[in-house]
């Protein structure tokens, strides 16, 4: 069974679940590419990651076991969101919650970074269906109303959650938009 990215729901309102995600890390890549091809192309860097194109460098005290490649756990989900470079995305996969960033493996990739992500309030909505880019905006503007009709306010940019692997039909398909917020009261 996939391990799925832990958190604690804070309360459930109309149109989405308020959530507190811990911290946790990410092996993330920019990819430059429209939202339909960036999840393709950035998959293929962060599934090569996992599977062992990388360099384990065990803690100091810990006296090296002479190999390098250590295959990780997929985890679920699959994170996509507009990056900070006009056209790009970031697509991340969530690493193993016993990994932090100083013992996850060396990426071989310079493309793939280890990204160390603090806490977070974010309001999540699940949907079913296509990974195509309309469904994800529907979604994300039903989220943003759900949101400020709550008095909460987003903070930073949206991200598509995919939790399931290309293979399941779309109609059974595990999706989320998430959105950080801060809201009444913080």
């Amino acid at each position: 069974m996939t391990e799925q990215q832990p958190y604690n729901v804070l309360g459930r309102y109309p149109g989405f679940e308020l959530r507190h995600y811990p911290a946790h890390i990410v092996a993330q890549v920019t990819v430059n590419a429209g939202f339909q091809g960036a999840g393709n192309a950035g998959f293929r860097h962060l599934y090569a990651y996992i599977s062992g194109r990388n360099s384990f460098l065990p803690p100091p005290e810990q006296p090296p076991s002479g190999t390098d490649g250590q295959a990780l756990a997929m985890t679920a989900p699959v994170l996509l969101e507009p990056s900070a470079i006009p056209g790009a995305f970031c697509v991340a996969f969530v690493l193993p919650a016993e990994l932090t960033a100083a013992a996850a493996p060396v990426p071989e990739d310079p493309a793939v970074s280890i990204v160390s992500v603090p806490g977070q309030t974010a309001a999540a909505a699940a949907f079913s269906g296509r990974w195509s880019e309309a469904n994800y905006q529907s979604h994300l503007q039903d989220l943003l109303a759900a949101i400020s009709a709550e008095g909460f306010t987003p903070l930073g940019g949206p991200r598509f959650a995919r939790f399931d692997p290309p293979f399941r039909p779309w109609f059974l398909r595990r999706n989320e938009v998430v959105q950080d917020v801060e809201g009444p009261g913080d």
